[in-house]
């Protein structure tokens, strides 16, 4: 056997080195609906890595843009030209213009091209302080992305044409361990032709029976069955545990939900057991956690809630979506449970119109928590994941936490909030729940394009302020929220009386006389509202007094069920944690120069040097 020579033999470590690098971005993202764009990332340190894997022999472009735009947006282009790898940072002001950014903070790792593809590996610090620059934080971030059939310096700044787009993701999702679901057994619930109505929003309600029975086994895995084109149509699906007392007879039909003519037995339906909405993915549990099905404590029979958002008022849709559910006899350690969290759905939350800024709270309180987690679990639970949801005038959602009138770190957040992008969060590092503590569901609206007042509701047009908290181990509390008083709100208007006893919804008011026999809705709306009033207005509901809703199982209810109490003083806005800016210097300046030299190696000899991206 004639001895390698000593390129070959660089080459063959230099390319191991490679294959080790690729390895180390635990993340995945197809961009484009033709899977000519793929994104791999992941975390090193103070840094964000990433590659690039794109069907094109021109330039890549990529970039983080708050609005999910070109204006305003912080853009890094690169390719190889000539056997040359290139790579510069770009922004671009709010008329799109494209200017090379003076600090340059993407750092280039390697780059490959073959017959088909570009392959980009480049690095940057989550927070450079350059102003032309986007933080990277746990936030949404809108990700933008382009590509062209020649390279950058054949015709300076080449329009890409339709070959772009933009995608919300979490890049700092942290790692979780992935157990394969080809090995483990699976049910679907999903719908069976559902006639969807040619209207704004519809709620459907399908009820099913847990085909597994009579021995524990552990849920580790949910994915969503949402119909092919349905992706925009099927807004969140909800399953609900039911009352363990039903029989087969209710799972002939489903039925629109809240609807007056609703199944009894769609009533006992209250426990939220899993929560997904548009955007997300499928969600794994942790190793050591599961959700409990088989016993007579679990669900037995669910309740399958699909919220359907039809704004076009498509006629003649017809879904089938759902979800599937992986499951294993192998236990882990702990059950799963999930709180509702935040503001209590209803009419008494409302945002006024024309408002650049409006904030609302719910408020998981201290009585409830004392009271819930005293009496099962005095050692706290244990928060592992968080799913933050409003509607269309939703900006940004926070879950603040206290204890002992002291807060603590946000337990989740997201300052990016996108409607069409909301899936569960997993957290770095598990939150302890104790009895005695204050969870605020805190979220920011924009009306600023609305003439009418915002009601909260279950229309995409109306608003909600949620989170859903997976944490283990189950206790027997299902709901923990707030709603303020409405008779405060009404008085802002200069409401001095309503008719009662109340014997219609919404309630009608008898004075003053420009007010007299309005429903509160139609009063609200027929207020003045400036933008200093609703700032006033603003102060003032976050300071009422609100009716508490801590809930069982079953609908039972703790015994603060219903009672008042006050917010806690906080400090608002909530003081954001100082942003610790890195060096812009090369990061793995070593290796980059060492894999650069690959691609230089590898295009001059290999013609077809490259991995093949499916």
């Amino acid at each position: 056997m004639r001895p390698l020579r000593p390129w070959a033999l660089l080459l063959g470590a230099l390319l191991g080195a490679a294959a080790a690098a690729a390895r180390r971005y635990p993340h995945v993202a197809v961009l484009d609906g033709a899977a000519a764009y793929r994104l791999l990332w992941g975390r090193r340190g103070s840094a964000l890595a990433f590659r690039l894997e794109v069907r094109t022999r021109g330039y890549v472009g990529f970039g983080l843009s708050a609005g999910g735009g070109m204006a305003s947006a912080d853009i890094v282009v690169g390719g190889v030209e000539g056997g040359r790898p290139y790579l510069q940072d770009y922004h671009t002001d709010e008329n799109r213009v494209l200017k090379k950014d003076p600090q340059q903070d993407y750092h280039l790792e390697y780059a490959m091209e073959n017959s088909t593809h570009t392959i980009l590996a480049f690095s940057r610090e989550l927070h450079t302080c350059d102003p032309n620059d986007k933080s990277i934080t746990e936030s949404t971030v809108r990700v933008i992305w382009a590509y062209h059939h020649k390279d950058l310096g054949e015709a300076g700044q080449n329009y890409h044409g339709s070959t772009r787009g933009t995608k919300s993701l979490r890049l700092l999702n942290p790692e979780k361990a992935e157990v394969s679901p080809a090995s483990l057994s699976y049910f679907d619930l999903t719908n069976k032709d559902v006639p969807v109505p040619d209207k704004d929003t519809t709620y459907w309600c399908q009820m099913f029976k847990i085909p597994v029975q009579h021995e524990k086994h552990h849920v580790t895995k949910v994915e969503p069955l949402i119909q092919k084109d349905h992706e925009n149509l099927v807004h969140h699906i909800l399953l609900y545990q039911c009352s363990s007392n039903l029989n087969d007879s209710v799972l002939d039909y489903g039925h629109e939900c809240y609807h007056p003519n609703m199944p009894d037995s769609f009533f006992t339906c209250e426990t939220v057991i899993f929560a997904w909405a548009i955007g997300g993915e499928g969600f794994t549990y942790p190793p050591h956690v599961g959700l409990s099905i088989g016993t007579a404590a679990d669900p037995q029979f669910v309740l399958m809630e699909v919220h359907y958002d039809n704004p076009t008022y498509t006629e003649g849709l017809i879904d089938n979506s759902g979800l599937r559910l992986f499951y294993t006899p192998v236990l882990r350690k702990y059950d799963a449970g999930v709180i509702e969290a935040g503001l209590w759905v209803s009419l008494f939350h409302n945002i006024p119109p024309g408002m650049p800024e409006f904030v609302s709270e719910g408020h998981c309180t201290l009585e409830c928590l004392e009271e819930a987690l005293g009496a099962e679990r005095p050692s706290g639970i244990h928060v592992f994941a968080v799913l933050l949801h409003a509607h269309l005038a939703g900006r940004a959602i926070r879950m603040r936490h206290f204890r002992n009138g002291e807060e603590q770190k946000l337990l989740a957040y997201d300052d990016e909030f996108d409607f069409n992008f909301q899936e569960f969060q997993y957290l770095e590092e598990e939150r302890t729940i104790m009895p005695g503590d204050n969870l605020i569901t805190e979220c920011h609206y924009s009306t600023t394009d609305r003439i009418r007042m915002t009601w909260g509701g279950l229309s995409t047009r109306n608003e909600m302020c949620l989170s859903y908290l997976l944490y283990y181990p189950r206790i027997n509390l299902t709901r923990c929220a707030s709603i303020p008083d409405i008779m405060e709100q009404l008085q802002f208007i200069g409401v001095k009386e309503i008719y009662r006893p109340v014997r219609t919804w919404p309630f009608i008011i008898k004075s003053p006389k420009q007010y007299k026999n309005l429903s509160f809705m139609d009063a609200m709306n027929k207020f003045k509202w400036s933008k200093s009033e609703g700032l006033s207005y603003n102060e003032l509901v976050l300071k009422l007094p609100m009716n508490v809703r801590c809930s069982k199982t079953d609908n039972a209810e703790w015994s603060f069920q219903g009672m008042t109490a006050f917010p806690p003083e906080v400090e608002r806005p909530y003081k954001t944690e100082p942003v610790i800016c890195s060096s812009s210097s090369c990061l793995p300046c070593s290796l980059s120069l060492t894999l650069l030299f690959v691609v230089y190696v590898a295009s001059s000899t290999i013609g077809n040097f490259g991995p093949v991206v499916q």
